[in-house]
């Protein structure tokens, strides 16, 4: 077989690196440190990108990172053209939800994947809807006291406690998560790499 070229996340996600592993896939991590408070962006399509970029970026110019393809992805929840990342504490995460259920918000995953062997990059955001159901005031303190809303983009994950909340998905259930996988193989594509290539 010949050398395997490596995969490197800029991410410290848990869900992401297991989206990854799952499929196949076992890249390295790396932390890319980037601030996401002091970005900015037009829409929350495009904020998602921007970060997204910035990471890769960040991880990309390392020198642990050189030779590797390095994957950049950043999530927000766009609610009534507002972009939606990591709630700061557990009043913010309750009234979020409150805000939130019975209607449907839209999460946008930006993804960049920079092969920094020949400087290429390709980039695109991936849209998923989400539509939440109803859950009730004690739900979601309950929700809240768990933890879990403040560590994930939007409030809530598929693959956590707030799965029983969401009624419904239109699109890519890993863009959800974290990563979309179909998104990633176009990306690599792009960039002259098979991502069965990338299997171990």
């Amino acid at each position: 077989m010949t050398d395997q070229r490596r995969l490197v996340l800029a991410s410290q996600s848990p869900a992401r690196l297991g989206l990854l592993r799952q499929a196949g896939l076992a890249p390295e991590v790396i932390v890319s440190g980037v601030d996401e408070d002091a970005v900015s962006a037009p829409t929350p399509a495009e904020l998602a990108l921007v970060l997204a970029r910035a990471k890769a970026e960040a991880v990309a110019a390392r020198p642990e990172a050189a030779g590797a393809l390095v994957v950049g992805c950043d999530s927000v929840l766009e609610l009534d053209g507002q972009a939606y990342g990591k709630p700061a504490d557990a009043e913010e995460a309750t009234a979020r939800w409150k805000s939130m259920r019975g209607r449907a918000g839209v999460l946008q995953t930006g993804h960049c994947v920079i092969d920094t062997a020949s400087g290429a990059r390709a980039a695109r955001t991936a849209s998923t809807t989400v539509r939440f159901g109803s859950p009730s005031d004690a739900e979601i303190a309950a929700y809240v006291a768990s933890g879990e809303p403040l560590y994930v983009a939007g409030a809530f994950t598929l693959d956590g406690r707030s799965a029983p909340f969401v009624d419904a998905i239109e699109g890519n259930h890993g863009n959800v998560i974290g990563l979309s996988l179909s998104l990633l193989r176009e990306l690599l594509a792009e960039l002259g790499v098979a991502i069965t290539d990338l299997w171990v």
